[in-house]
């Protein structure tokens, strides 16, 4: 019966506004320029090697024929009020998807933002597809219909680190350090409570909170780390200011252990150098060393679609993510954003290496998760390196999806 009742709720939605075989428009809102400009250009680039790798197979099949995707990059220069103009400009015309990620505090501005426009305008609606923003209060206390997350949020990631620093016996001082806002907030809360759960011995000796996108040097923090006699740092950093942070510690020396969520990107590896070597733990939905075949043959699409060292930095979930909405689009015939919503919930991904689920309470993927370690290529497990810096990660612990959830406290509102 529920599966009845959903099918018609789907055949009796509006159907696909753009005309017969026009493209159906996807807005990228992210800070592609300032600090973190490329992690923008990172995201553009997996976002748009997904696009076209559905467009490569004829695109989206509604009921009036087959439309391809098109990517729209706006940018919101790495501010909130940026991206509220920009999201307005999506609205303006008459853009049906949203996606955003570099920032959580961008996400949730953006979700109260979707939620006002499509009370207010139920004829031009707009669903928020977030492929990085990890806050787990956007799938909890502050979930919204109009958002799906495709990355695994902080909870989840900092559960499966606290699972490696659990082994790890030679950890005794923990120094915590996080970008000041909500997400770092997150890091270091959720960090603590693993860690009294998991390993109640480990004292932690620090926690600070730095300007996001605005420390240039972080010498001044690393020589409070080393003063403090932690033996280990947690961190959420991304971007230039985790690059930066790793940087600070291999030319100061720091004899710590680096626990990250994205150790393994945009440059990192390459400023730790030999320092990151055994010593960088990061965590991830994927990585280019998880196997199988099929895996590595994902990856050397994604090299040969895009083959310069700087731009080797593939994000699976982003892949997932718009394989999923164009089987979402599909499956409803209709780009209308409300029925490709309910089409979303619930709904399975297999791409033969990588298995993950919608979970239709919260919005949330379930997916796998990764936790690796830094060293040099040829290692063992280690047959790909990063941007051709010669070091890359082999997994230490590989996580099924089920292995990965957590409770949902989400209490969704439903049009």
């Amino acid at each position: 019966m529920a599966a009845l009742a959903a099918a018609a709720w789907v055949a009796a939605a509006p159907m696909a506004k753009a005309a017969a075989g026009a493209p159906i428009q996807l807005a990228l809102i992210e800070g592609m320029s300032g600090p973190f400009a490329n992690a923008g250009a990172a995201v553009e680039r997996n976002l748009r090697f997904g696009v076209e790798r559905v467009n490569a197979r004829g695109g989206v099949k509604l009921a009036d024929g087959a439309h391809p995707l098109e990517l729209v990059v706006l940018d919101s220069k790495g501010s909130t009020e940026g991206a509220l103009l920009q999201l307005r400009a999506a609205a303006d015309r008459h853009i049906g998807y949203v996606m955003q990620g570099n920032s959580s505090a961008v996400a949730a501005a953006l979700v109260a933002a979707i939620e006002k426009q499509n009370a207010r305008e139920p004829d031009n609606r707009e669903l928020f597809l977030n492929y990085s923003a990890d806050d787990p209060a956007l799938t909890n206390a502050n979930c919204s219909f109009w958002h799906f997350r495709f990355d695994a949020h902080a909870g989840m990631r900092m559960d499966a680190l606290a699972d490696v620093i659990q082994q790890d016996r030679a950890v005794k001082k923990v120094y915590l350090l996080n970008q000041d806002y909500s997400f770092g907030h997150d890091v270091s809360t959720l960090a603590r409570e693993a860690l009294a759960q998991k390993r109640p011995d480990i004292a932690v000796v620090g926690d600070e909170f730095h300007p996001i996108g605005r420390v240039k040097d972080f010498t001044p923090y690393i020589a409070k780390m080393r003063a403090s006699g932690a033996d280990a740092v947690i961190t959420g950093n991304w971007g230039n200011d985790l690059t930066l942070l790793v940087k600070a510690a291999r030319e100061q020396g720091l004899n710590a252990k680096f626990y990250t969520f994205y150790g393994n990107s945009l440059d990192a590896p390459a400023a730790l150098g030999d320092a990151g070597v055994k010593r960088v733990i990061a965590v991830a939905d994927w990585h280019p060393n998880a196997g199988p075949a099929a895996s590595d043959a994902y990856y050397e699409a994604f090299r040969a679609r895009f083959p310069a060292a700087q731009d080797d930095y593939p994000v699976l979930r982003m892949e997932v993510m718009i394989e999923m909405l164009a089987d979402a689009m599909t499956r409803a015939g209709t780009s209308d954003p409300a029925a490709v919503a309910k089409a979303l919930e619930g709904m399975k991904f297999d791409n033969g290496f990588h298995r993950a689920w919608m979970r239709a309470e919260d919005h949330q993927l379930i997916q796998p998760l990764y936790v690796m370690e830094m060293d040099k290529a040829g290692a063992s497990g280690v047959r790909f390196d990063n941007e051709g810096s010669g070091y890359g990660f082999r997994t230490v612990l590989a996580l099924p999806p089920e292995r990965t959830v957590l409770p949902a406290t989400c209490q969704m509102k439903r049009p």
